[in-house]
């Protein structure tokens, strides 16, 4: 009798291993694999790595589970096309890569939060989108049902958290600026105003919505031919084309 009850045990353990394994490979998964996500990001637990062993891959596909648009909207190359595109944002935002290396863009999510701490205290960047401003942790953490302002540090602090907060930002829009996500997807249309900042459909217009005010309207600069290169690295390892419009140097900020 015991051991009946041991096999049926064992049974069950299996099938609750089947049926996790099932999920992580539905949705995000089933193209962010285990094995590709250690590929794309092969030094994220380097011990050079601040944020080493926090960017789990686990940790990565329960946020985007709770967000079901995230890597599974459109085309297969339209969702190629996103998550290359978040992550090639995501890994500059949180780079240890040196300019210029051979292995400057496999260094992303080495970095859980802002090195300085300067930048809106206690609201500096966090996470893989390095979150800043009361704002943005206020929103984030109204989308999410987490009070990220009272409590910041849970975007560097639990990694589920983190990612969502880089999600949430992805697939909303805010103000005069449209989603990261649509963008990626081809699904946005430049107003007339977008038209004459020179704001075209491409990767250069998320790294406008990102960090236009630094990066956009003055020329060729590292910190956009980083984003870039991950980007183009990115689309390589998943397949797909990265299209046009790849910068926003001749671009003004959606600011202006």
């Amino acid at each position: 009798m015991a051991r009946f009850a041991a096999l049926a045990v064992c049974a069950a353990a299996l099938l609750l291993a089947v049926a996790a394994g099932g999920a992580a490979a539905q949705g995000v998964g089933s193209v962010i694999t285990r094995s590709v996500y250690a590929s794309m990001l092969p030094n994220r637990d380097n011990s050079l790595c601040p944020a080493r062993g926090f960017y789990t891959y686990d940790a990565f596909i329960a946020a985007a589970n709770t967000f079901p648009g995230f890597g599974t909207t459109g085309s297969a190359d339209d969702i190629k096309r996103d998550l290359a595109a978040f992550f090639g944002q995501t890994s500059h935002e949180t780079t240890g890569g040196t300019r210029g290396a051979a292995d400057q863009f496999q260094w992303g999510y080495c970095f859980k939060e802002e090195i300085s701490k300067a930048t809106s205290p206690p609201y500096y960047g966090r996470g893989p989108i390095q979150l800043t401003g009361r704002s943005n942790y206020d929103l984030a953490g109204r989308a999410i049902g987490k009070d990220l302002v009272s409590n910041p540090d849970l975007v560097s602090t639990d990694a589920v958290v983190s990612f969502r907060t880089a999600m949430w930002f992805w697939m909303t829009a805010q103000g005069n600026k449209p989603s990261c996500h649509n963008v990626a997807l081809r699904r946005w249309t430049p107003t007339a105003a977008d038209t004459a900042a020179g704001r075209v459909p491409g990767y250069g217009v998320i790294t406008n919505i990102i960090n236009g005010g630094l990066e956009c309207g003055m020329g060729r600069n590292d910190a956009s031919v980083d984003r870039i290169g991950y980007y183009t690295r990115y689309c390589g390892m998943l397949g797909t084309a990265t299209g046009g419009n790849l910068d926003c140097y001749t671009q003004r900020n959606f600011a202006s």
